[in-house]
């Protein structure tokens, strides 16, 4: 890692403990397994939309070059290699990339997987159509530094999705009380509910990185079909936001 690194060393830590249960729906990642589809459907209809791509069409995203920054196991990383696309999935954990490279080999996927980070990936002049940088910017020590490394990685007229958690209330009660400490679905300390951004904080901090924010959208859950939707209002816990970078 560099000396510029925006890496937490003890939010990896958190995560490296985990790595081996990614794949386990019942585990300690239920929550992102629950959240998955919906999570997809938001991404490739940005992609979509942005690269004028038909989902209905076999392999949709062929000659799409992808990063899944922060893959974890390969949740996301596994769905945009089946749609064709050239997946680089990349983890500060160093634990998460072997769970993941057996479970693509597995499935059959050809996936490039990578212990590094964004800043490294982007001073060796890696660039990328897409960045999906999903539940990563509240694990971070500086946003910012972050994001601006992330716009490095894009091409001219990229697109990135970023995802995270708003901070008030409810969010505490959702992503704290209830995921770490009522359904125990997460070891106790897992969120910093003070790190989490509101919408507009992100966006604020996206502009700052050079990208411009096009789209944002909640994520909500509904207890009583333990499903996840989209919503156009409802921002108020997890959302979901797509930026591009300047064609010029």
């Amino acid at each position: 890692m560099t000396a510029t690194s925006t890496i937490d060393p003890a939010e990896v830590a958190k995560f490296e403990a985990m790595a081996a249960e990614w794949w386990d729906p019942a585990g300690k990642f239920k929550p992102l397994h629950l959240m998955n589809p919906c999570r997809l459907d938001y991404i490739t209809r940005q992609i979509a939309l942005e690269f004028d791509r038909d989902l209905t069409a076999p392999a949709p995203f062929a000659g799409l070059r992808i990063l899944d920054i922060g893959c974890g196991g390969g949740l996301l990383s596994e769905p945009m290699a089946r749609l064709g696309a050239e997946v680089v999935g990349a983890d500060a954990a160093a634990r998460n990339i072997p769970v993941a490279q057996v479970h693509a080999a597995q499935s059959g996927l050809k996936i490039d997987y990578r212990h590094t980070t964004a800043e490294d990936l982007a001073a060796a002049g890696e660039r990328f159509d897409a960045v999906l940088n999903m539940e990563v910017v509240e694990h971070v020590a500086d946003p910012l530094a972050y994001l601006t490394a992330c716009q490095g990685l894009l091409k001219p007229g990229g697109l990135m999705i970023c995802s995270t958690m708003n901070r008030n209330p409810k969010s505490f009660l959702m992503a704290i009380v209830g995921a770490e400490w009522v359904m125990r679905w997460l070891p106790k300390g897992t969120h910093d509910w003070a790190k989490f951004l509101t919408p507009d904080e992100l966006y604020e901090l996206i502009r700052k990185a050079g990208l411009t924010p096009v789209d944002r959208k909640g994520m909500v859950f509904n207890p009583l079909g333990w499903s996840w939707s989209l919503s156009a209002r409802d921002l108020s816990c997890n959302y979901v936001t797509t930026s591009l970078k300047p064609a010029g």
